[in-house]
């Protein structure tokens, strides 16, 4: 259960520091060096199978009591073993023919790690190579056991075994050729990169991984998944482990890394060593500030409360959200010192969120002063900056760069935009 936990807590730490984003079809168009995995054709959906009700005479029963019968043969002679990481296509039925679950149907193979299954899948996984669609007959006390909402009773899956991962023949120690720094982590470098350059501190990095317990266990991996997850090397709930390895790596390397349990430490975090193969995708450095980031030139505008903000790009004028409004928008974000700490724009996806939920002063007063299509520099005092997501923000005073991309209606219908004569609006644009 601490390995499960310590795997969320894993993908989690991929994000930090993000607002609740939705990906668009209108997000800026920039080159990218994603390494996109493409997915393997997708087989057509079976039909109910006609010995659904009992497994037949010619197929094979282990002592477990699970049943199973090779529908189409595979390549090779290596199978998973039971912490491998595999991608499968699956469709399961009850013993009614009732089809409950389908990847195909998803038209998404489905990955997962054979120690996170139910023990029919653990056990009917390591009987296939790859390639193989094979048909399983599991018993309920081999499947969810009687679990309320779960489907009860025998299950039926017709299984095709795409790939597999086991974990490395070293995952218990480092080898003698590993590379040990002065913290304790090893690395081992299993395919060099194309790059030059490391990354710092301050980056984002782009990079696929799989992980293991110093049992073979396996803890999480995103090498299935389409695109690579980001995150920021500066992040507190980043393993310090991770945060170190990272920085010795350049784009396209693939790197193992030995992890002591004392860089590993995260809440949730399993005892003892961790192993993880890393591959850099792309290194991603923060957008630089504008030359006025520390102070508001003078010929900004500045409120009441001490905002000061400056229209870099015109919007179209007539269009603005109400404080009770909900916006789509882009924005990037950098300390009095010009450093940036987060930007949608650097990730591609811009954020969609209610502006009477937002817990930033200056969103909630700046936002509703642009208009749809503008963009905006905001020069925002200390105490407007607290209540934000970022560790440390809000104790000087900060930049942020926002750019109105539409204005929607809030939450349980909320406020439509509100329509200005640019002729008659005393506005201070």
């Amino acid at each position: 259960m601490r390995a499960l936990i310590f795997a969320s807590l894993l993908l989690v730490a991929c994000n930090n520091g993000q607002q609740e984003e939705e990906a668009t079809t209108d997000a800026p168009a920039e080159e990218t060096k994603e390494a996109e995995n493409v997915p393997p054709p997708v087989p057509d959906l079976p039909d109910t199978p006609a010995d659904v009700a009992a497994a037949p005479e010619d197929a094979v029963k282990t002592e477990s009591g699970l049943a199973s019968k090779v529908l189409t043969a595979g390549t090779g002679t290596d199978k998973p073993g039971p912490n491998a990481m595999v991608s499968v296509h699956y469709t399961g039925w009850t013993t009614d023919g009732n089809m409950f679950d389908s990847s195909i149907k998803r038209k998404a193979a489905a990955s997962f790690g054979l120690n996170q299954v139910i023990a029919g899948w653990t056990e009917g996984l390591q009987l296939m190579v790859p390639g193989e669609t094979r048909r399983f007959w599991i018993p309920e006390e081999l499947a969810y056991k009687g679990q309320p909402g779960k489907p009860a009773g025998m299950l039926v899956f017709d299984v095709e075994l795409i790939s597999f991962v086991n974990p490395p023949a070293d995952v218990a120690a480092a080898p003698d050729d590993a590379i040990k720094t002065e913290s304790g982590l090893a690395y081992k470098v299993l395919e060099k990169g194309t790059g030059t350059v490391k990354p710092t501190a301050d980056d984002t990095v782009k990079a696929h991984f799989i992980g293991w317990r110093s049992s073979g266990e396996l803890l999480q991996s995103t090498e299935n998944q389409p695109t690579p997850p980001q995150f920021k090397l500066n992040a507190p709930n980043l393993l310090p482990g991770w945060k170190e390895g990272l920085q010795l790596m350049v784009e396209g390397e693939k790197t193992r890394f030995w992890i002591p349990e004392d860089l590993a430490k995260v809440p949730g975090a399993p005892p003892g060593m961790v192993v993880f193969d890393f591959t850099m995708i792309e290194i991603v450095k923060p957008l630089p500030a504008p030359a006025d980031a520390s102070a508001a030139p003078a010929d900004a505008t500045k409120t009441e409360s001490g905002l000061a903000y400056k229209v870099v790009t015109p919007g179209n004028g007539t269009d603005r959200p109400t404080k009770d409004s909900a916006v789509k928008m882009n924005f990037t974000g950098w300390d009095s010192d010009g450093k940036m700490f987060d930007s949608s724009v650097q990730r591609g996806t811009p954020i969609t969120i209610p502006l009477g939920r937002v817990p930033i002063q200056a969103w909630s007063e700046g936002v509703p002063l642009m208009s749809k299509g503008e963009k905006t520099l905001f020069w925002v005092p200390a105490e407007m900056a607290k209540g934000g997501p970022w560790p440390g923000i809000g104790e000087k005073p900060i930049l942020f760069e926002i750019e109105l991309i539409d204005i929607l209606a809030g939450p349980g219908g909320g406020m439509p935009p509100v329509k200005i004569d640019p002729s008659k609006a005393k506005t201070p644009h």
